[in-house]
């Protein structure tokens, strides 16, 4: 009952958060560590703690900012372009569930989508027919996505190989597409991202994960009030750097503006 109570307070404050987001005056270190402390830290039962990756509180979070920062600084390219930016439900393939004995309209087309964390996609429809004047037709809608990034708390190796293999069917799909990888905390030695089809990972606290011994020591209500100062200053030491959201918003900003005849001439290549 204690913990629903303060799910109740964090939602209310998150709300908050956001309106304030859409206002350009709130403040994202001051609610993510609120959620990591004063919600999940600090209960006096250990659920949230232990399931918090599996309930995503925290890159939750990331998800709803990243759209409302990209906006705040490149709405006009984005809008002009008929672009949406967000968690999208993308194309990630195609099929036909047709034969010769048992023909469907639209030869049976199917589309295999995928949600994305972030994506810089445009809506796509998609019609299939027998006919050249498309009679007996089926039409499927999606979106194709240009630009998709994948938000963790903690990055460890099974994660990166799970994103290198992602990326390789975003990939598939859509070759032009960029794939990247967003953490808060690194939790592997770091590999090169030029043998797969990962665009480039971002560490947006420029820090490691606390090791596993001292992890540990949160498991419990009593380790974690014991340790509550140090992970504190282990929050504080580590904020998240503003220039890691800098460089993210101009990837995409190079991706939109690339094939820009203007910019092309001015540089001379392209």
């Amino acid at each position: 009952m204690e913990d629903k109570l303060k799910v109740q307070e964090a939602i209310l404050r998150h709300a908050t958060f956001i309106q304030q987001l859409h206002e350009i005056k709130g403040d994202f270190e001051f609610v993510i560590n609120t959620i990591e402390m004063d919600l999940i830290f600090d209960s006096p039962n250990d659920f949230l703690y232990r399931q918090k990756g599996q309930i995503k509180l925290e890159n939750t979070i990331i998800e709803e900012f990243l759209p409302i920062l990209v906006l705040a600084t490149l709405d006009d390219h984005i809008q002009s372009q008929n672009l949406t930016i967000g968690s999208k439900t993308c194309f990630s393939g195609i099929r036909f569930e047709s034969g010769i004995r048992a023909s469907k309209p639209g030869a049976g087309i199917q589309i295999r989508e995928k949600d994305q964390d972030f994506a810089l996609s445009r809506e796509l429809f998609i019609q299939s027919s027998h006919y050249h004047d498309f009679r007996e037709s089926l039409t499927l809608a999606s979106n194709i996505a240009y630009l998709v990034a994948e938000c963790k708390t903690n990055l460890d190796k099974t994660m990166f190989q799970e994103a290198a293999a992602t990326a390789v069917d975003i990939k598939s799909a859509v070759p032009g597409a960029k794939y990247y990888l967003l953490c808060e905390w690194l939790d592997m030695t770091p590999i090169s991202t030029s043998t797969t089809a990962i665009d480039e990972i971002i560490i947006l606290r420029k820090a490691r994960r606390l090791p596993s011994d001292i992890r540990g020591q949160f498991n419990t209500y009593q380790g974690r009030q014991k340790h509550r100062q140090f992970y504190t200053d282990y929050l504080t030491v580590h904020p998240f750097a503003v220039d890691t959201f800098s460089r993210f918003i101009m990837h995409i900003y190079n991706l939109i503006t690339e094939h820009n005849e203007e910019n092309v001439l001015s540089k001379g290549y392209f």
